[in-house]
């Protein structure tokens, strides 16, 4: 039995108004890592909530066989996803 490691991954902001992921889905090998660049839209800080402010970070494992490119409904299937949700600390 062939065991196929490959992970899907994919990256939401709680406010998709001011925060930006780039790029937001992916397919990673294993082992293997990748850049993301975060980008913040200009905003009045001390008028607007950013207490909820996060970026989770989903990711589960490929289905046997399965091509190299992103499919969002593996994440609604019955494997197992995991998540990490990251706060966003601003720098006012």
């Amino acid at each position: 039995m062939a065991l196929k490691c490959d992970q899907y991954v994919d990256v939401n902001t709680t406010n998709m108004k001011r925060l930006g992921v780039d790029p937001a889905c992916g397919v990673l090998d294993p082992k293997e890592a990748t850049l993301m660049a975060v980008s913040c839209d200009v905003f009045d800080y001390g008028r607007e909530d950013t207490n909820n402010d996060r970026i989770t970070v989903e990711w589960c494992s490929t289905p046997d066989g399965a091509a190299k490119q992103f499919r969002r409904e593996w994440f609604q299937g019955d494997g197992m996803v995991r998540r990490k949700n990251l706060p966003i600390e601003y720098n006012p």
